[in-house]
Protein backbone atom coordinates (compact mmCIF):
# COMPACT_ATOMS: atom_id res chain seq x y z
CA UNK A 1 0.00 0.00 0.00
CA UNK A 2 2.15 2.53 -1.47
CA UNK A 3 2.41 5.72 -3.08
CA UNK A 4 2.33 4.50 -6.56
CA UNK A 5 0.73 1.13 -6.41
CA UNK A 6 -3.06 0.28 -5.95
CA UNK A 7 -3.63 -2.99 -4.28
CA UNK A 8 -6.52 -3.79 -2.57
CA UNK A 9 -8.54 -1.60 -5.26
CA UNK A 10 -7.40 1.37 -3.50
CA UNK A 11 -9.52 4.15 -5.62
CA UNK A 12 -8.35 7.50 -4.37
CA UNK A 13 -5.13 9.27 -2.01
CA UNK A 14 -4.75 12.20 -0.57
CA UNK A 15 -1.99 13.84 1.26
CA UNK A 16 -2.73 15.58 4.91
CA UNK A 17 -0.99 17.98 5.61
CA UNK A 18 2.14 18.01 8.03
CA UNK A 19 5.25 15.81 8.06
CA UNK A 20 6.12 14.18 10.77
CA UNK A 21 10.38 12.89 11.67
CA UNK A 22 9.25 9.56 11.08
CA UNK A 23 7.38 9.94 7.70
CA UNK A 24 4.43 11.42 5.95
CA UNK A 25 0.82 10.75 6.48
CA UNK A 26 -2.44 10.00 3.62
CA UNK A 27 -5.78 8.85 3.33
CA UNK A 28 -6.26 6.47 1.40
CA UNK A 29 -10.26 5.14 0.15
CA UNK A 30 -11.00 1.72 -0.23
CA UNK A 31 -14.01 0.66 -2.08
CA UNK A 32 -16.11 -1.93 -0.82
CA UNK A 33 -18.99 -3.73 -1.93
CA UNK A 34 -20.98 -2.06 0.77
CA UNK A 35 -19.52 1.07 1.53
CA UNK A 36 -16.10 2.55 0.88
CA UNK A 37 -13.54 2.35 3.90
CA UNK A 38 -11.31 5.49 4.82
CA UNK A 39 -8.15 4.40 6.39
CA UNK A 40 -4.58 6.23 7.08
CA UNK A 41 -1.53 5.33 6.20
CA UNK A 42 1.93 6.45 7.28
CA UNK A 43 4.88 6.11 5.17
CA UNK A 44 8.47 6.01 5.92
CA UNK A 45 10.39 9.29 5.24
CA UNK A 46 13.95 7.83 4.25
CA UNK A 47 15.52 11.24 5.19
CA UNK A 48 14.30 11.22 8.56
CA UNK A 49 15.31 10.65 11.96
CA UNK A 50 13.82 7.00 12.29
CA UNK A 51 13.69 3.99 10.33
CA UNK A 52 13.15 0.24 10.17
CA UNK A 53 13.68 -0.35 13.81
CA UNK A 54 11.08 2.28 15.06
CA UNK A 55 8.91 0.85 12.17
CA UNK A 56 9.00 -2.82 13.44
CA UNK A 57 8.71 -1.61 17.14
CA UNK A 58 5.58 0.08 16.24
CA UNK A 59 4.32 -2.84 14.41
CA UNK A 60 4.84 -5.01 17.65
CA UNK A 61 3.50 -2.70 20.00
CA UNK A 62 0.20 -2.13 18.64
CA UNK A 63 -0.02 -5.90 17.45
CA UNK A 64 0.18 -6.41 21.38
CA UNK A 65 -1.98 -3.81 22.64
CA UNK A 66 -5.29 -2.97 22.74
CA UNK A 67 -6.94 0.53 24.14
CA UNK A 68 -10.50 2.89 23.12
CA UNK A 69 -7.14 5.72 23.67
CA UNK A 70 -4.38 4.49 21.83
CA UNK A 71 -5.26 4.33 17.91
CA UNK A 72 -5.97 1.18 15.80
CA UNK A 73 -3.24 -0.25 13.52
CA UNK A 74 -5.24 -2.14 11.23
CA UNK A 75 -2.11 -3.60 9.23
CA UNK A 76 1.55 -2.77 7.60
CA UNK A 77 3.50 -2.88 4.48
CA UNK A 78 7.02 -3.38 3.15
CA UNK A 79 8.20 -3.21 -0.83
CA UNK A 80 11.02 -2.64 -2.25
CA UNK A 81 12.20 -0.71 0.22
CA UNK A 82 9.43 1.12 1.28
CA UNK A 83 7.54 1.44 4.53
CA UNK A 84 3.99 1.66 5.71
CA UNK A 85 1.43 1.47 8.19
CA UNK A 86 -2.17 1.54 8.04
CA UNK A 87 -4.26 2.99 11.12
CA UNK A 88 -7.82 3.69 11.60
CA UNK A 89 -8.87 7.16 9.91
CA UNK A 90 -8.90 9.96 12.54
CA UNK A 91 -11.30 12.72 10.85
CA UNK A 92 -10.61 15.75 12.86
CA UNK A 93 -6.68 15.18 12.43
CA UNK A 94 -4.62 15.83 15.24
CA UNK A 95 -4.99 18.10 18.41
CA UNK A 96 -1.80 20.44 17.25
CA UNK A 97 -4.08 20.88 14.10
CA UNK A 98 -7.25 21.84 15.85
CA UNK A 99 -5.15 23.88 18.04
CA UNK A 100 -2.79 26.03 15.95
CA UNK A 101 -3.55 25.98 12.51
CA UNK A 102 -5.27 29.46 11.63
CA UNK A 103 -8.85 29.77 12.22
CA UNK A 104 -8.81 26.05 13.31
CA UNK A 105 -9.55 26.36 16.96
CA UNK A 106 -12.83 28.07 17.23
CA UNK A 107 -15.09 24.78 17.66
CA UNK A 108 -12.52 23.12 20.09
CA UNK A 109 -14.67 24.56 23.23
CA UNK A 110 -13.85 23.94 26.87
CA UNK A 111 -15.47 21.07 27.20
CA UNK A 112 -13.60 19.55 23.97
CA UNK A 113 -10.48 20.59 25.26
CA UNK A 114 -11.30 18.69 28.36
CA UNK A 115 -12.50 16.04 27.01
CA UNK A 116 -9.44 15.56 24.83
CA UNK A 117 -7.46 15.93 27.42
CA UNK A 118 -8.96 12.84 30.33
CA UNK A 119 -8.87 10.24 26.98
CA UNK A 120 -4.90 11.26 26.57
CA UNK A 121 -4.19 10.86 30.02
CA UNK A 122 -6.48 7.42 30.18
CA UNK A 123 -3.99 6.51 26.87
CA UNK A 124 -0.93 7.40 28.80
CA UNK A 125 -2.03 6.12 32.11
CA UNK A 126 -2.51 2.45 30.03
CA UNK A 127 0.94 2.63 29.03
CA UNK A 128 2.25 3.53 32.08
CA UNK A 129 0.07 0.47 34.16
CA UNK A 130 0.97 -2.07 32.11
CA UNK A 131 2.62 -5.37 32.96
CA UNK A 132 5.77 -3.70 32.50
CA UNK A 133 5.88 0.00 32.45
CA UNK A 134 5.82 1.46 28.62
CA UNK A 135 7.46 4.73 28.39
CA UNK A 136 5.93 6.59 25.29
CA UNK A 137 9.18 8.73 24.68
CA UNK A 138 7.68 11.59 22.33
CA UNK A 139 4.17 12.89 23.71
CA UNK A 140 3.18 16.16 22.48
CA UNK A 141 0.08 17.68 20.90
CA UNK A 142 0.93 15.92 17.45
CA UNK A 143 0.67 12.73 18.68
CA UNK A 144 -2.73 12.52 20.12
CA UNK A 145 -5.55 12.31 16.76
CA UNK A 146 -9.16 12.52 17.32
CA UNK A 147 -12.02 10.84 16.27
CA UNK A 148 -15.36 12.35 14.48
CA UNK A 149 -16.46 13.03 18.50
CA UNK A 150 -13.13 14.35 19.30
CA UNK A 151 -12.16 11.29 21.39
CA UNK A 152 -8.70 10.99 21.81
CA UNK A 153 -6.32 8.54 20.46
CA UNK A 154 -2.35 8.40 20.86
CA UNK A 155 -0.66 7.43 18.09
CA UNK A 156 3.58 7.21 16.95
CA UNK A 157 5.09 4.80 18.77
CA UNK A 158 7.97 4.64 17.00
CA UNK A 159 10.05 5.60 20.13
CA UNK A 160 8.35 4.10 22.99
CA UNK A 161 10.45 2.11 25.31
CA UNK A 162 9.59 -0.24 28.15
CA UNK A 163 10.01 1.19 31.59
CA UNK A 164 12.68 0.34 34.02
CA UNK A 165 13.37 -3.17 35.67
CA UNK A 166 12.60 -4.12 39.42
CA UNK A 167 14.62 -2.14 41.63
CA UNK A 168 15.53 0.58 39.19
CA UNK A 169 14.10 4.02 39.09
CA UNK A 170 14.73 5.02 35.21
CA UNK A 171 16.29 3.81 31.80
CA UNK A 172 19.70 5.42 30.44
CA UNK A 173 18.94 5.89 26.57
CA UNK A 174 20.34 8.36 24.01
CA UNK A 175 17.68 11.46 23.67
CA UNK A 176 15.19 11.43 20.97
CA UNK A 177 11.76 13.20 20.93
CA UNK A 178 10.99 16.34 20.58
CA UNK A 179 13.11 18.75 22.51
CA UNK A 180 10.63 21.30 24.29
CA UNK A 181 8.34 18.67 25.43
CA UNK A 182 10.99 16.53 26.92
CA UNK A 183 11.42 16.90 30.47
CA UNK A 184 15.00 18.44 31.69
CA UNK A 185 16.09 15.27 33.53
CA UNK A 186 15.88 13.43 29.92
CA UNK A 187 16.95 16.19 27.44
CA UNK A 188 20.22 16.77 30.00
CA UNK A 189 21.14 13.29 31.03
CA UNK A 190 19.44 11.07 28.70
CA UNK A 191 17.56 9.44 31.99
CA UNK A 192 13.91 8.64 31.11
CA UNK A 193 11.24 7.54 33.59
CA UNK A 194 7.53 7.27 32.95
CA UNK A 195 7.38 10.42 34.97
CA UNK A 196 9.15 12.18 31.89
CA UNK A 197 5.78 11.49 30.04
CA UNK A 198 3.66 13.06 32.91
CA UNK A 199 5.94 16.27 32.09
CA UNK A 200 5.11 16.11 28.42
CA UNK A 201 1.69 16.00 29.14
CA UNK A 202 1.80 19.22 31.28
CA UNK A 203 2.73 21.01 28.52
CA UNK A 204 0.24 19.78 26.31
CA UNK A 205 -2.25 21.03 29.25
CA UNK A 206 -0.59 24.44 28.91
CA UNK A 207 -1.56 24.18 25.65
CA UNK A 208 -4.96 23.28 26.11
CA UNK A 209 -5.02 26.04 28.35
CA UNK A 210 -3.33 28.73 26.31
CA UNK A 211 -3.47 27.71 22.53
CA UNK A 212 -0.05 28.53 22.48
CA UNK A 213 2.86 25.93 21.52
CA UNK A 214 5.29 24.59 23.93
CA UNK A 215 7.96 26.86 21.90
CA UNK A 216 7.77 29.57 19.22
CA UNK A 217 10.58 31.59 18.26
CA UNK A 218 8.53 34.57 16.76
CA UNK A 219 6.69 35.15 20.05
CA UNK A 220 8.50 38.38 22.31
CA UNK A 221 11.59 37.92 24.20
CA UNK A 222 10.54 35.95 27.40
CA UNK A 223 7.22 34.47 25.95
CA UNK A 224 9.03 31.90 23.39
CA UNK A 225 8.96 28.74 26.54
CA UNK A 226 5.37 28.19 27.09
CA UNK A 227 6.45 26.51 30.68
CA UNK A 228 8.58 29.65 31.68
CA UNK A 229 6.12 32.12 30.52
CA UNK A 230 2.89 30.74 31.69
CA UNK A 231 4.39 29.68 35.24
CA UNK A 232 3.94 32.38 36.76
CA UNK A 233 0.15 32.88 36.26
CA UNK A 234 -0.81 28.92 37.01
CA UNK A 235 -1.54 29.65 40.71
CA UNK A 236 -3.00 32.79 40.46
CA UNK A 237 -7.14 32.81 39.86
CA UNK A 238 -6.75 36.06 39.35
CA UNK A 239 -4.19 36.21 37.00
CA UNK A 240 -5.10 33.32 35.28
CA UNK A 241 -7.22 34.80 32.74
CA UNK A 242 -4.10 36.75 30.93
CA UNK A 243 -2.68 33.30 29.63
CA UNK A 244 -6.02 31.88 28.84
CA UNK A 245 -6.76 31.14 24.78
CA UNK A 246 -9.04 34.10 23.58
CA UNK A 247 -10.69 32.12 21.06
CA UNK A 248 -12.53 30.73 23.81
CA UNK A 249 -14.00 34.74 24.50
CA UNK A 250 -14.03 33.78 28.07
CA UNK A 251 -16.15 30.75 27.67
CA UNK A 252 -14.91 28.08 29.66
CA UNK A 253 -15.59 27.44 33.52
CA UNK A 254 -13.06 29.75 35.97
CA UNK A 255 -13.38 26.84 38.59
CA UNK A 256 -12.35 24.05 36.37
CA UNK A 257 -9.75 26.14 34.62
CA UNK A 258 -7.91 27.32 37.77
CA UNK A 259 -7.97 23.09 38.65
CA UNK A 260 -6.41 22.42 35.24
CA UNK A 261 -3.70 24.97 35.28
CA UNK A 262 -2.25 23.93 38.81
CA UNK A 263 -2.49 20.44 37.58
CA UNK A 264 -0.40 21.42 34.76
CA UNK A 265 1.83 23.30 37.47
CA UNK A 266 2.25 20.05 39.22
CA UNK A 267 2.90 17.72 36.04
CA UNK A 268 6.11 20.33 35.00
CA UNK A 269 8.18 20.30 37.99
CA UNK A 270 11.46 20.10 38.00
CA UNK A 271 12.16 17.07 39.09
CA UNK A 272 10.53 13.86 38.29
CA UNK A 273 9.53 12.15 42.37
CA UNK A 274 7.63 15.65 42.31
CA UNK A 275 5.32 14.84 39.55
CA UNK A 276 2.04 12.76 39.95
CA UNK A 277 1.48 9.27 38.30
CA UNK A 278 -0.78 9.51 35.38
CA UNK A 279 -2.61 7.18 37.19
CA UNK A 280 -3.75 10.40 39.51
CA UNK A 281 -3.60 12.81 36.84
CA UNK A 282 -6.39 10.23 35.09
CA UNK A 283 -8.29 10.26 38.47
CA UNK A 284 -8.18 14.55 38.91
CA UNK A 285 -9.10 15.18 35.39
CA UNK A 286 -11.89 13.17 35.09
CA UNK A 287 -13.16 14.94 38.53
CA UNK A 288 -12.35 18.17 37.00
CA UNK A 289 -14.31 17.68 34.12
CA UNK A 290 -17.66 16.02 36.03
CA UNK A 291 -17.38 19.16 38.13
CA UNK A 292 -17.08 21.30 35.21
CA UNK A 293 -20.53 19.89 33.42
CA UNK A 294 -22.35 20.28 36.58
CA UNK A 295 -21.64 23.78 37.48
CA UNK A 296 -23.48 26.96 35.84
Amino acid sequence: MLPGKQPYGIAETMMLPGEQPYGSSETTVLPGKQARTIIAVKILNRNGTQGYREWLREIDFLGRLSHPNLAKLLGFCQEDGNLALVYEFMPMGSLEKQLFRKGSADHLSWDVRLKIAVGAARGLAFLHNFERQIIFRDFKSSNILLDESYTAKLTDFGLVRSGPSEGKSHVTTQFMGTFHYAAPEYRATGRLCVKSDVYSFGIVLLEILTGWRAFDSTRPRGKANLVEWAGPFLSSKDKLWTIMDSRLKGKYNRYSAFQIAKLASKCVEETPRSRPSMTKVVKELESIEAASANRI
